[in-house]
């Protein structure tokens, strides 16, 4: 059996207000007329039944509502579905109204007393324990609309409900955010991910985002042109004129014991000589000893101007005169020359070469492979260094000995003749040869390149030759009146054989008692090794000096005393 329609039926029901919008020309819903189907049933999500049944009990008759036909006979169990959440809240209309429910014809829902278990059921006025609804309505033929559905009552009851059978502490159903979609409702439209659209405060927010990250992507740009516009300007100097800096004025003077100082103070009494003969021609450098115009250089410099060459001597500022030969002496290497009618000559002063130190500091200056006033430095390395120099006749009365004072200052080709000066711009030296890579000692004159083993005539020796140059136009040789055996390998220097006439009869070394055959080992308590070493050792001193020499005979050894005689150079 069916239950019992209520009063007046779905023609008694309230008519919905209209929407406040025209309808939608294609009908479709919600917008325009309702369709060609019946209108939902109000929500009502039952539970899943549990297999038992839910026991509910039966409303007595005359508690506010009529007992329908084909209801559960008292104390029979009946199974309903229990819902999950409550009844969604009415929906709401533009002019602020709501739906009208239908008014069921049985008077108000009857409340239902407490059962003695405590718990509550409501009786369903209806077979089966369900809410009556409103009957589906048939499609139409003709395809006209058909009237406004009459919408139930959606507000929750007070009490209970007839047909919501629910037990109490069942859970709710989750939240749909659908089922209270109403597009006539004031509130703001839903987006698809059930989020509001945008108010005012939220897109005043987003612009201020927008703001600050566009300024800083201004930043960020701004800093990347700046960075690169800076590291263009660096690599290319900036733009415009080229104008490169230079520091201000800088010291105008230098200490007079720097080399900066002594090439000042030397380079004006230093000159280059130009020397060309008849069977060759050479460059050397030279020193002014006094304002008469005399120029202390070497033999070798001059020597291939011969008897009738042309000597040409160049100042430091340029100027040129011609020089005249003085003398020359090839025992020492040195030579004189003087020019005439020349005005404002500087003398360099002369040093003591006796008071010279391994290590002192000093300048060379010359004109190495014509390089005019080349100034080098360095120290002295040694003293009285035994060299030769010189020999090319074969009978070796042209070679040079020399008791020299060795330096590490480049001396090359040219540099020949020019002064060694300490830190004071004093003469302590003439510079004259050079040791080379695979060669011997040899003279400036070779081809040969410096590697920091230069020689130099010391000057006290210099200064005696050059006065006797010049005042005599010859020198003089310390001699001691013998013949060496320079073929002697031993070690000293070996007078020779009777039958050579080696010892002078009367001179310094037969009055000392020296005999052919004897072998001189030391010259005033210094080592000599050879008869080469011998002659430099003797030379070193001036005629008249006084030597102690230390002599090995038959195995024994004995010392004598000489005085120099003097010899004329050639």
């Amino acid at each position: 059996m069916g239950a019992p329609a209520p009063a007046g039926g779905p023609a008694a029901a309230v008519e919905r207000p209209k929407p406040l919008h025209d309808p939608d020309p294609y009908s479709t819903p919600p917008y325009g007329e309702p369709g060609p189907w019946a209108p939902a049933p109000p929500f009502q999500h039952p539970a899943t039944t549990p297999a038992h049944g839910t026991t509910v009990q039966p409303v007595a008759p005359g508690h506010g509502g009529p007992t329908p036909t084909g209801d559960p006979a008292p104390g029979t169990t009946t199974t309903v579905a229990a819902p999950q959440t409550a009844e969604p809240a009415p929906p709401t209309y533009r002019d602020g109204s709501q739906p009208m429910a239908p008014s069921p014809t049985d008077g108000p829902h009857p409340v239902v007393p407490p059962h003695a278990g405590g718990s509550h059921h409501a009786a369903p006025p209806h077979a089966g324990g369900s809410r009556p609804t409103t009957p589906a309505a048939p499609p139409y033929q003709d395809a006209t609309a058909p009237p406004s559905p009459v919408y139930p009552d959606t507000s929750p009851p007070t009490t209970p409900p007839p047909y919501a059978d629910v037990l109490q502490g069942a859970a709710p159903e989750p939240r749909d955010p659908w089922r209270n979609y109403d597009p006539w409702s004031a509130s703001g439209s839903l987006q698809q991910n059930g989020a509001g659209v945008d108010d005012m405060a939220r897109r005043r927010r987003r612009g201020k985002k927008i703001l600050v990250v566009g300024a800083v992507l201004i930043a960020l740009v701004s800093g990347g042109v700046g960075g690169a516009v800076g590291a263009y300007l660096e690599r290319n100097g900036g733009v415009g004129e080229v104008e490169l800096p230079q520091s201000g004025g800088g010291t105008s003077g230098r200490a007079p014991d720097s080399v900066a100082g002594i090439a000042a103070s030397a380079l004006p009494s230093v000159v280059t000589l130009h020397v060309s003969g008849s069977d060759a021609q050479g460059t050397g450098t030279g020193f002014v000893l006094d304002r008469r115009g005399h120029i202390l250089t070497n033999n070798h410099v001059v020597e291939p101007a011969g008897d009738d060459g042309e000597i040409t001597v160049t100042f430091s500022g340029g100027e040129t005169a011609e020089a005249s030969l003085v003398g020359r002496d090839s025992g020492y290497d040195l030579a004189v020359v003087k020019v005439s009618e020349v005005g404002g000559l500087k003398p360099l002063p002369l040093g003591n070469s006796d008071d010279v130190r391994v290590g002192d500091p000093v300048v060379a200056i010359g004109a190495p492979f014509d390089l005019a006033n080349t100034v080098t430095s360095g120290i002295i390395s040694a003293k009285e260094r035994p060299i030769t120099a010189g020999g090319d006749g074969g009978d070796r009365s042209d070679v040079s000995y020399v008791d020299a004072l060795q330096t590490d200052a480049p001396i090359n080709p040219g540099n020949s003749g020019g002064p060694l000066v300490d830190v004071n711009a004093r003469v302590i030296g003439i510079n004259s040869a050079i040791r080379s890579a695979g060669s011997g000692s040899e003279a400036d004159g070779g081809q040969a390149g410096s590697i920091g083993l230069g020689f130099a005539i010391p000057i006290n020796q210099g200064k005696r030759i050059a006065e006797e140059l010049i005042n005599t136009g010859k020198a003089t040789h310390p001699v001691i009146g013998v013949t060496l055996d320079m073929d002697y390998s031993g070690d000293g220097a070996r007078v020779g054989d009777d039958s050579d006439g080696t010892v002078k009869q009367g001179g310094p070394a037969d009055r000392a008692g020296i005999r052919a055959g004897d072998v001189i080992t030391e010259v005033d308590g210094r080592r000599v090794h050879s008869g080469d070493e011998l002659i430099v050792k003797v030379r070193a001193h001036r005629p008249g000096d006084r030597l102690e020499l230390t002599l090995q005979r038959d195995g024994g050894e004995r010392k004598v005393t000489l005085t120099l005689g003097s010899s004329d150079g050639g």
